[in-house]
């Protein structure tokens, strides 16, 4: 049995053909027409791998309302909206409120496929022995990448999996300017600047939830971030 994914979508036809197409790329995957079809759904058990749309019958924003739902649930859980709707509010909605990606309907069937095997083989990390663990200690912050995990002065920062690696990229070189395609490639997306911006305000204000005083991450204007030696 491949791994398990779930895809919240209103409109049956399409909700019917994606179900279809992924189960042919291999997964196990079960469709949703409402946000409260799969919130019952997952309240019995979450899925591997969640696709929501935002709009969902009559809730203009269920998608995101689902979103806020799964990530009081669970920090690691890959999220991606798929959506017709691509104004860069929207996009930054979606991120802001956790999505690890963010795809519009017009992205093919191989980009999306492409888009789940990425996240889920950063997720597979999770299962790596501790004996394996490498483990990157600045100050304060302590990065076990095998276990995607990081902590600050002992407590975890609850990141999302496009979160993780983007930190661990600042990490691995601190000091180093690091730009928004080398951002991309660490985390595997394909995004635009706003976005890699929005991901790193939700990086930081997680980080200052835990520690006020927390300006590690530094915005070089015009060039990129880095994370301050």
């Amino acid at each position: 049995m491949g791994r398990s994914i779930a895809i919240v979508e209103d409109e049956p036809l399409i909700r019917a053909n994606y179900v279809e197409a992924l189960n042919r790329f291999g997964y196990d995957t079960r469709g949703y027409g409402s946000r409260q079809e799969a919130s019952n759904a997952f309240a019995m058990r979450l899925p591997e791998l969640v696709i929501i749309d935002i709009g969902l019958g009559d809730e203009p924003e269920g998608g995101f309302d689902l979103c806020r739902e799964l990530r009081a649930k669970s920090a690691t859980l890959p999220i991606i909206f798929l959506t017709a709707r691509d104004s860069d509010f929207d996009v930054i909605s979606g991120l802001r409120l956790g999505a690890d990606d963010y795809l519009s309907k017009d992205t093919s069937l191989h980009q999306l496929a492409a888009r789940i095997a990425a996240l889920f083989r950063r997720i597979e990390s999770l299962k790596a022995p501790a004996s394996s663990e490498t483990v990157i200690e600045h100050g304060p912050l302590k990065l076990e990448s095998e276990r995607m995990r990081i902590t600050w002065n002992d407590e975890e920062i609850p990141l999302t999996v496009t979160e993780f690696w983007m930190v661990h990229t600042l990490v691995r070189f601190p000091g180093h300017v690091k730009n928004r395609d080398q951002l991309m490639r660490e985390a595997e997306l394909v995004v635009d600047d706003a976005t890699i911006t929005s991901h790193i305000k939700r990086i930081r204000k997680k980080f200052i939830a835990i520690a006020p005083e927390f300006d590690a991450i530094e915005t070089v204007h015009g060039v990129g971030y880095r994370w301050r030696p």
